[in-house]
């Protein structure tokens, strides 16, 4: 089945793992929806740039992930949704009895409730249409925990509920929700982080990423944008249609731990 013609809403695409699966879906023939909170001319631009790359329509919507009425705003700017992949995240670290409450509330928003509002808001457009795929970008947090995160630990766990449960409600329908659960990815923000690793360890490069930041993560290798997008056109592919309500790993090895 080709995806030429389907439209895609990525959520917190503007950098890093959401820009890089839009990128994959678009190599696809997906048109994509880019969005962040921000709305700058540069954002317009990348959605531009990623148009001409790759020949399909690109547009960027602002919205707040935050807010649950921006949340659903989106999805009827966008136009139709065939595919939705909930991205948007934040974190913070902090001891539980000391994590700030609105640190909490932020991201349990933006992590968690940003899923419910814009799923709510695309399911009836699918079904309609007899098609689509949500993508809910998990973490390997969803499966298993760290100390000091305890609201990114539970917004994650709390997001693959909420993809079992989407998938049982749509189940027979032709829509499929499954989440991605990544370890540690190479964006340009982990990437700025490693001389600062290195700096404070005093290790090289490859040594400060393999025995500082992949300490947990078996394979000692970054997962890349590319790959969480090529599993994201895989489950929106033909040959995932019975693949609902599932989280897949991409953590070189770190859930099976």
């Amino acid at each position: 089945m080709s995806l030429t013609g389907k439209t895609a809403i990525i959520t917190g695409s503007n950098s890093g793992i959401g820009l890089g699966i839009a990128h994959e879906l678009a190599r696809a023939g997906v048109s994509v929806v880019l969005n962040s909170f921000t709305d700058r001319p540069e954002d317009h631009a990348l959605a531009a740039s990623l148009a001409a790359e790759h020949g399909v329509s690109a547009r960027y919507i602002a919205a707040d992930m935050a807010d649950g009425s921006a949340c659903r705003a989106l999805v009827t700017a966008a136009g139709g949704c065939d595919i939705l992949v909930n991205n948007a995240g934040i974190q913070h670290v902090a001891p539980l009895e000391a994590f700030p409450t609105d640190k909490w509330n932020a991201i349990l928003a933006i992590n968690l409730s940003s899923a419910f509002h814009t799923t709510a808001a695309a399911l009836p457009g699918m079904r309609v249409r007899g098609w689509g795929r949500v993508v809910n970008i998990a973490s390997a947090h969803g499966l298993t925990a760290s100390p000091f995160k305890a609201a990114y630990v539970a917004a994650k766990h709390g997001l693959v509920g909420l993809t079992k449960t989407v998938a049982l409600e749509t189940a027979g329908q032709a829509i499929t929700c499954n989440a991605i659960c990544p370890g540690y990815v190479l964006t340009p923000l982990v990437e700025a982080q490693i001389p600062d690793q290195m700096k404070a360890h005093g290790m090289d490069r490859e040594t400060v990423i393999r025995e500082v930041m992949l300490e947990r993560q078996p394979s000692r290798q970054f997962a890349t944008t590319s790959q969480l997008g090529g599993t994201v056109v895989f489950l929106c592919s033909a040959s995932a249609d019975q693949i609902t309500g599932t989280t897949i790993s991409v953590d070189g090895g770190w859930t099976a731990l």
